[in-house]
């Protein structure tokens, strides 16, 4: 008899949450279960086991991500829209890590088909870069830039990669800044 209040959706949700914490690579069918209190057997009611747990939390971490990122540009454009963007990135990956390293796990290209999250967080990046005139091969190049200097500095901060005495917040801004005056001198480069 399934227990009341365990649903799949309810053990992807909590998964997500003990990435979080733990790290998403330390997420176990076995710490998920005592989150619940539990037999690791019971989950498999919902699940099929690891892999598949992972993918989900994967699935909902793009979601999640997506939405964010759409909140955050929603009706900005140009340097204000970027540094929305940039800000709502920073704050998904240092505060959500759990489920910030889930969105590069490998998920199957047929449950990627499951959710929309992917196509809408490239989709919020390539109507960022709208506001900057980009499009085509610009804009792809454009879009590679964005989130690869979001990542970095994101990541960097994650793990405490940036020692120098010298406020994160301020190297931030300079760097949105500057990425801002690359795109909006980027057909001139």
């Amino acid at each position: 008899m399934p227990r009341v209040g365990l649903t799949r959706d309810a053990l992807v949700s909590a998964a997500a949450d003990v990435a979080d914490e733990i790290g998403f690579d330390r997420l176990t069918l076995a710490v998920l279960a005592q989150r619940f209190g539990v037999r690791d057997a019971s989950l498999y009611t919902h699940v099929r086991g690891l892999p598949d747990l992972l993918e989900s939390v994967a699935l909902l971490a793009h979601d999640e991500w997506a939405d964010t990122l759409w909140q955050a540009v929603a009706g900005r454009s140009g340097h204000t829209a970027l540094r929305a963007f940039a800000d709502a990135y920073r704050a998904f990956a240092t505060g959500y890590p759990g489920r910030y390293s889930a969105t590069r796990y490998p998920v199957p290209p047929e449950r990627l088909a499951e959710s929309t999250g992917i196509p809408r967080i490239i989709e919020a990046c390539y109507a960022l870069l709208r506001g900057y005139d980009l499009a085509g091969e610009d804009a792809t190049d454009a879009v590679r830039l964005l989130r690869s200097t979001c990542h970095g500095f994101s990541d960097l901060e994650a793990v405490g990669g940036f020692t120098a005495d010298r406020d994160l917040d301020a190297s931030w801004q300079r760097a949105i800044d500057a990425l801002h005056h690359t795109l909006t001198h980027w057909s001139k480069t």
